[in-house]
């Protein structure tokens, strides 16, 4: 079987193991695999820019407590939204902020362009926080879900944990499919093309700057969809969720599942979210275990030194592996 159509049918395989897993999964575990889902479509969102763009941004939670916000001052306040207009709502307030700081930052390079997109995060985080317009470090409440209707008739009840876990499921893999539909265009390979030699790409009439602001503006977006799933899932949006913290955890992740591979993410987020929950567990490791953030930065470092392309190339090391016995035994 070829790799491609094997790396398919895996993760064919795991998303229907996904979606089963409520069925069986109690209540705390279902809740934490929605909270991996939806760190999965963060990471996705960033591995767009670092991994197929060559941008790397350390200002990612913008979006992602920004689309947070949005759901908590757009709807109304002892009402639920509808998911149809709010969800879109706060993904177009992510693009469009994307955008407007798109035109800057895409204008630096290099260390200046991680330090730019950090500071546009930090001045958001600081509205949030000093000003009384999200209700400052205690943040703000969401007393009600969004709802998901069709007319009066309800297609699901996101306060059911089920029917949200399953939500989130279909749009990670929306993100998935969409991503890989993009990057497999004629777009997608411009942008590795940016990625790997942007001066040869301009010299050949591609509109690079437009090319990366379109890559920037949709992983802003993308990133606003994880935040917005992140608000409806916690009930509450804090200027934490804005900080640098959360924009280095998700560079972990990505770091940590594989960059330039759109699953590598998935595989990142899993892991960090269930190392964390297994390193702080003190039944395990008693009182060592309210250090797990040494614990985890020692595994990280690990992995960059002997797995540099994450997890995902330790699959496609066995992948390979594979391919080569079975050609041998073809031509043997």
């Amino acid at each position: 079987m070829a790799p491609a159509r094997t790396r398919q049918f895996a993760l064919l395989a795991c998303a229907l193991l996904l979606a089963a897993f409520p069925l069986v999964g109690g209540t705390f575990y279902v809740q934490l695999v929605v909270k991996v889902m939806i760190l999965a479509i963060f990471a996705m969102s960033l591995d767009l820019l670092i991994g197929f763009t060559g941008l790397v941004s350390f200002g990612h939670a913008a979006y992602f407590g920004l689309a947070g916000y949005a759901l908590a001052l757009l709807g109304p306040k002892y009402e639920a939204a509808s998911l149809w207009w709010s969800l879109p709502a706060a993904m177009a307030v992510c693009a469009l902020f994307a955008f407007l700081t798109g035109l800057l930052v895409l204008r630096t390079r290099g260390i200046f362009f991680i330090m730019v997109t950090l500071a546009f995060a930090q001045m958001l985080f600081f509205v949030f926080h000093d000003t009384k317009l999200g209700g400052g470090s205690d943040g703000i409440y969401i007393y009600n879900k969004p709802e998901l209707k069709l007319g009066d008739f309800a297609l699901a009840n996101l306060d059911k944990t089920e029917h949200f876990y399953w939500l989130v499921l279909v749009l990670m893999v929306a993100v998935y499919l969409l991503l890989a539909r993009v990057l497999g265009s004629t777009f997608g390979r411009a942008l590795v093309g940016i990625k790997v030699n942007e001066h040869r790409m301009q010299a050949l009439g591609f509109p690079v700057f437009r090319y990366k602001l379109a890559s920037y503006v949709l992983a802003g977006a993308l990133g606003g969809l994880s935040g917005y799933l992140a608000a409806v899932q916690f009930g509450f949006v804090n200027p934490e969720i804005l900080s640098w913290h959360q924009s280095g955890a998700v560079m972990m992740m990505v770091i940590l599942g594989g960059m330039g591979t759109l699953y590598g993410p998935v595989l990142g987020a899993f892991a960090f979210v269930l190392l964390q929950e297994a390193f702080s567990n003190q039944a395990w490791f008693g009182a060592w275990a309210k250090h797990w953030q040494l614990a985890m930065g020692l595994f990280i470092i690990l992995v960059a030194m002997y797995l540099p392309q994450g997890l995902a190339g330790l699959l496609q090391k066995f992948g390979r592996k594979d391919e080569a016995a079975q050609a041998e035994e073809e031509h043997g």
